[in-house]
């Protein structure tokens, strides 16, 4: 990318284990998260904010640059966390993740409270206060996803 070019692009992303399993054990999940961590910022330019989740699902908030593509992009991560976590030393079988994500552009101005959303899913999660459009995943019936 050249050195002229300015960008500030905010992505929070969210994927769900295979059938919503709690894969994401006491074990797996630091594992995962520093996996995860290591292996976006091997791509040039991306900016890691945020990442969390439960035992369910994890959570995202990077920072691509516009040579990525975000679709492709994510389906590697994914599939390279998955074979790291499998290979690694938490063994066969130990994570699968389901296809599919969900993906959500904001500004820079709520890169804040986007973080600390991420941070305490567990928080979240136990007092019912989660952001529906932060932990969607599928399109809805009859659409490619939500016009807001």
């Amino acid at each position: 990318m050249p050195r002229n070019v300015h960008w500030e692009m905010f992505f929070h992303i969210v994927w769900r284990t295979k059938t919503n399993m709690p894969l994401l054990t006491a074990k797996v999940e630091p594992i995962t998260h520093k996996y995860l961590i290591h292996r976006a910022l091997e791509t040039p330019g991306v900016l890691v904010h945020a990442v969390g989740g439960i035992e369910d699902h994890v959570h995202m908030a990077v920072s691509l640059p516009p040579t990525v593509e975000p679709a492709k992009w994510i389906g590697d991560l994914k599939g390279a966390c998955a074979h790291a976590i499998n290979h690694g030393p938490c063994g066969l079988g130990t994570l699968a993740w389901q296809t599919g994500y969900g993906i959500v552009t904001f500004g820079k101005g709520d890169l804040p409270w986007v973080v600390e959303y991420i941070r305490n899913q567990r928080d979240h999660h136990g007092r019912g206060s989660v952001v529906g459009r932060l932990e969607e995943v599928e399109a809805p019936e009859g659409g490619e996803g939500k016009a807001r």
